[in-house]
């Protein structure tokens, strides 16, 4: 059936290019396949010979293939190019040659965002906040991010010459990096808050996700961590078997993960917890929104029908549906959603086919199935859940719209609001050049604000006084990310986000005091008053005064409430600072 289905989809398995004429499945078998096949023929050859502008077989067959896939009204089953099929293995692999660097564009030019740890770029001295001026020779002004990206790219053992601006005063470094084989860490960010609850953050579901993570929360339990914040928000998915295997981690030997039902019986596969939990005893808090999909919600839907997970955030994106790829002649391949998958307790998450990814900022509630409409499930302990539109949280923490002060900021940049990114991070490189931020914790203040206005206003952005003062919680909170992000290690935004992220605040809240998974679940079912607490308990844990903070960080002692544990790396403190297990 499999080699049948490639055949068709290569040769001939196509939609008229207009739109809607399935070639029907097979090349034998009956009359009406022959009369599908005589029939695209036909439409075909008369493109060919009396179409008014020249179209060759190659690019008809091209199109064929895309229509067919369109008229699927699946975004998931797509035909993948070469080109397009190597980048999909890149990221499930994590693996591809290059130096080692993650970029933006900024003012037109390419501005470092992160080294990858033990990467090419970093033992050459890339840093955050660098900006790449050139690559071989070659201007990067201008370049989009996919033209730089093959200009790091290469051979393993060849050069990537590279001129650099760093600092305030804009001095160049020229730079020689080897490219080399370059793994993607999974696991981007991780710390401990609150003295001793884990944070991890998981981005994606390669094929080492579970090893990796198995690793980092070995490392947080060693620092005596009781609980453990697992961030799946804006995590596409991935593997399955990732999936399979990271759920695996945290349920007991026997326990059902996730069931895969497809037409044909290899698509189809029951997954059952094949170890005894590795972590027994831990409270889980799982953080969602609309950008966890696939395998996260994989994850998230496993955890929470056994109850060995709270899910705090927003209704995740809702992608129940598997993949398989068939290569192809040419070297692509056909992605195909070939079964649909189901949580322990039955439920099918997915969204109708079509469903796109929601914006930032935005909550989709609205699209998923109203609950009175939605059929019921029930967990291990009996708890009510819903299937269908997505894994819905346990604490649904998130607004369903922008606040009217940031809608109209947003309304007054219109297009301009690449320029006020570009302005922050010019202002963010700036101050840390300056000196002028010591600590991670720091306060904007409105002399910041203005500053950054002038910027703008230099730039010809001239947002109109009272909408600027009016977003000014949001314009904060930009310019701190950026300003924490470029001076300090990567892992204090975490930190520092604790003072905005409310579904990271509740998190922390529930887990304070919290022993065992059951007392978890015992709190987060005493109602939704529960949000409101938490968030109140994580931030109380952020006010110190700066006697006590400097206090702290004289006597390299654990902030007492709320704060960063001190990690010790080679037997000095770190103050706190979050410092990832190396």
């Amino acid at each position: 059936m499999r080699s049948r289905a490639i055949v068709v989809g290569a040769i001939c398995g196509a939609a008229v290019v207009t739109g809607g004429w399935f070639v029907q499945r097979g090349l034998v078998g009956s009359e009406n396949s022959y009369a599908g096949v005589r029939l695209f023929d036909q439409v075909r050859q008369h493109i060919v010979e009396n179409y008014v502008d020249e179209v060759s077989d190659s690019a008809l067959y091209q199109l064929a293939v895309t229509g067919l896939l369109e008229e699927l009204h699946d975004p998931n089953s797509v035909y993948l190019s070469s080109e397009r099929l190597a980048k999909l293995n890149e990221r499930t692999a994590g693996l591809y040659v290059g130096i080692g660097v993650r970029f933006d564009a900024r003012d037109g030019w390419l501005t470092v965002i992160a080294a990858h740890r033990g990467s090419p770029a970093e033992r050459a001295g890339l840093t955050t906040g660098d900006r790449i001026l050139e690559i071989d020779g070659v201007s990067t002004q201008g370049m989009t991010p996919d033209e730089a990206t093959r200009a790091l790219r290469g051979k393993p053992g060849t050069t990537a010459k590279l001129v650099i601006q760093r600092g305030v005063d804009g001095h160049h470094v020229k730079l020689s990096v080897a490219r080399r084989e370059v793994h993607i860490q999974a696991v981007s960010r991780i710390a401990i808050l609150d003295g001793d609850v884990g944070y991890v953050d998981v981005n994606v579901f390669g094929d080492s996700t579970a090893v990796e993570l198995a690793r980092t929360v070995d490392s947080l339990r060693e620092k005596r961590v009781r609980g453990l914040i697992m961030d799946l928000r804006r995590n596409p998915g991935g593997l399955l078997q990732q999936g399979v295997e990271v759920a695996d981690l945290f349920l007991d030997e026997g326990q059902r993960i996730v069931d895969v039902r497809g037409r044909d019986p290899e698509s189809s596969a029951v997954y059952k917890d094949q170890l005894p939990q590795r972590w027994d005893g831990m409270p889980v808090v799982v953080l969602v929104d609309d950008g966890t999909a696939s395998a996260a919600e994989i994850v998230a839907g496993a955890l929470q029908d056994h109850d060995r997970a709270i899910i705090v955030g927003r209704t995740t994106f809702g992608k129940g549906s598997a993949q398989s790829l068939f290569p192809l002649t040419g070297g692509g391949a056909l992605k195909l959603t070939t079964a649909r998958w189901y949580t322990p307790a039955g439920r099918a998450i997915g969204r109708p086919f079509g469903t796109q990814l929601p914006g930032e900022g935005e909550l989709p509630l609205e699209s998923a199935p109203p609950r009175e409409s939605r059929e019921q499930f029930r967990t291990d302990g009996g708890r009510i859940l819903f299937g269908g539109g997505g894994i819905t949280p346990d604490l649904i923490v998130g607004d369903t719209l922008l606040p009217p002060a940031e809608l109209a900021l947003g309304r007054a940049l219109g297009s301009a609001v690449s320029t006020f990114r570009d302005a922050i991070t010019d202002y963010a490189l700036e101050l840390r050049g300056s000196g002028a931020v010591r600590s991670r914790d720091f306060v904007v203040t409105p002399a910041m604000r203005d500053a950054l206005r002038e910027r703008l206003l230099a730039r010809g952005v001239d947002v109109p006084r009272d909408v600027y003062d009016g977003a000014a919680p949001l314009v904060d909170r930009l310019l701190a990310q950026d300003v924490v992000r470029f001076t300090f290690d990567p892992e204090a935004s975490v930190h520092r986000s604790l003072s905005w992220d409310r579904a990271l605040q509740t998190g922390v809240g529930l887990l304070r005091g919290i022993n065992t998974p059951a007392e978890l679940l015992e709190r987060a079912s005493s109602g939704t008053a529960v949000i409101a607490r938490a968030r109140q308990v994580a931030l109380e844990g952020l006010r110190l005064d700066e006697a006590s903070a400097a206090a702290a960080a004289s006597s390299r002692a654990t902030v007492s409430k709320g704060g960063l544990a001190p990690i010790t790396n080679g037997g000095h403190a770190t103050g706190n600072a979050v410092t990832m297990p190396r």
